[in-house]
């Protein structure tokens, strides 16, 4: 248990921080789903909207530390690989 008042403050901005980022992290992966769906429904338009609208959500995350720079990275990757597997 945090004894001192520093140490008792950081706990108080630990549980901010820690609320902030897991309301981001479902964010995305929410965005993330609805490509998921549209991919599984196999409407390649669906899925490229809902793939326009989860990128900028992801690099988002990215930019506030939530995800590691390459794991956004390969998770798109092979988004974009999967979308383009329905055309053909």
């Amino acid at each position: 248990m945090a004894n001192t008042s520093s140490a008792k403050k950081m706990v108080r901005k630990i549980e901010r921080r820690t609320a902030v980022n897991t309301a981001r992290r479902s964010r995305v992966r929410t965005f993330l789903r609805k490509v998921e769906e549209a991919i599984a429904s196999g409407d390649k338009a669906a899925a490229d909207t809902a793939f326009k609208n989860a990128q900028p959500e992801l690099h988002r995350a990215v930019s506030k530390g939530v995800f590691h720079k390459k794991t956004a990275s390969r998770k798109l990757s092979r988004l974009t690989t999967r979308i383009k597997a329905l055309s053909a």
